[in-house]
């Protein structure tokens, strides 16, 4: 008997990023229950190779599988891992990989090859932009609180300046009063 706080099984289980040895399971969860990890059961179909991935502490909702063997057929199941045990498996997910010919030789998927290679990295450059914008913005930051503590301290330097100037002036004669008032009030 299922454990009543067991979370629901995985849904919407799907290969994606198929290669000739490796390929992403992505799944989702259902609302409301707390999902701790995800273990998947991998197997090749003629039964020769099983594999177990558990992770545990992690919010992620997919996975790489990696060595896989070219031109195989494989079979998936994923568990969501919750805080009382594991749920029921998903329902199987049956996927083939891709020949490592159908990558390298010809040229039309070569070029295909490249273009993707050459959009990882722009998605890699945008990263690396957006980094170097940020960090750019605190430099801007730390260069402005500075500036503005210094200006504080020459602001401050010269009222004091001006006070002790404006103070001996005031003393002495009424008509140079009002040149005082007027240094204090800037």
């Amino acid at each position: 008997l299922l454990h009543p706080d067991r979370p629901p099984s995985p849904v919407n289980v799907t290969v994606t990023q198929l290669k000739a040895n490796s390929a992403t399971v992505s799944w989702d969860v259902p609302e409301g229950d707390v999902v701790i990890g995800y273990a998947i059961l991998q197997q090749r179909q003629d039964g020769q190779m099983q594999r177990f991935i558990r992770e545990v502490n992690t919010t992620n909702r997919a996975c790489v599988l990696w060595d896989l063997a070219e031109d195989a057929d494989y079979i998936i199941q994923v568990q969501s891992i919750g805080l009382y045990g594991e749920s029921q498996a998903s329902k199987r997910v049956h996927f083939r990989t891709l020949k490592e010919t159908d990558r390298l030789p010809s040229n039309s998927s070569n070029q295909g090859d490249i273009t993707m290679e050459g959009l990882d990295k722009d998605r890699q450059l945008q990263t690396g932009e957006i980094i170097i914008i940020v960090a750019v913005l605190l430099m801007w930051a730390a260069v402005i609180a500075l500036f503005c503590r210094q200006y504080d301290i020459i602001k401050d330097n010269d009222s004091n300046n001006s006070k002790e100037k404006t103070k001996p002036s005031s003393e002495h004669s009424t008509p140079e009063r009002p040149s005082g008032g007027l240094l204090r009030s800037k």
